[in-house]
């Protein structure tokens, strides 16, 4: 895995961690009971954006790690995966 792959895993797994954890204790004008007129009840009051951004750097961090671990380490490859043999014989 190269630094451009090793990049473009840890942003797509940011974006997936962050989807995960935008929702988690959101507190939303209804569940307040106090809703602001021209937005709808479900709008966050209390949304931590900071907070939740660092929760998913690090989860985000963890989760990468053991993946690059995986990757790099030579435990699962892409012949592992080829289920219906199309790669061909393995050269050298």
């Amino acid at each position: 895995m190269g630094i451009t792959s090793g990049i473009v895993l840890y942003a797509v797994l940011w974006f997936l961690t962050f989807l995960i954890v935008i929702p988690i204790r959101l507190q939303t004008q209804g569940d307040v009971g106090h809703v602001v007129p021209g937005t709808h009840a479900s709008s966050p009051e209390v949304h931590n954006l900071k907070k939740k951004a660092l929760i998913t750097t690090v989860a985000a961090g963890v989760v990468w790690a053991i993946l690059a671990t995986i990757i790099l380490g030579g435990f699962v490859t892409v012949r592992d995966i080829d289920l219906f043999h199309r790669m061909g014989p393995q050269a050298g």
